[in-house]
């Protein structure tokens, strides 16, 4: 079992997190911590940025960030240590950075089957199993 897991999700897909949590949660066993983060990610280039009104990126974040406490109260039962988490930035690289901060033992991350473009640009699941420091799962959808 492990004492603290990391569970990326996306808030607007279910199959991010609906065989993922419950493997999560399996996993850690009674006692442990489950973070939950989910990323706002970024612009890409800084023009793209400058289309949006000031103050977008901290209206979003906070946004996001009462979206992920709602979902929380929704999908994690009572009596479990969870702490959400919203980033901003590159998907894969804030899971990565997240997981080092916060020192989890484990990640669990849901991925879909790959297609083709996933092989040549690679999916934030397999970037993030490439590069963590800890044990990543992956759990494959559908």
């Amino acid at each position: 079992m492990y004492k603290s897991i990391l569970l990326p999700i996306d808030l607007s897909a279910p199959a991010s997190w609906s065989q993922s949590l419950p493997a999560a949660r399996h996993m850690m066993g009674e006692g442990g911590t489950l973070h939950v983060l989910t990323v706002v990610p970024d612009f890409g280039m800084s023009v793209v940025g400058s289309f949006f009104e000031k103050g977008f990126e901290k209206k979003a974040l906070r946004q996001v960030g009462e979206k992920l406490a709602a979902w929380v109260g929704s999908n994690v039962e009572e009596g479990i240590d969870v702490h959400p988490h919203v980033t901003h930035g590159r998907v894969y690289e804030q899971i990565i950075n997240a997981a080092d901060k916060l020192n989890v033992d484990a990640i669990v991350i849901a991925a879909h089957t790959p297609e083709l473009a996933d092989y040549l640009l690679g999916p934030n699941a397999a970037r993030v199993v490439r590069h963590a420091k800890q044990s990543v799962f992956v759990v494959r959808g559908s």
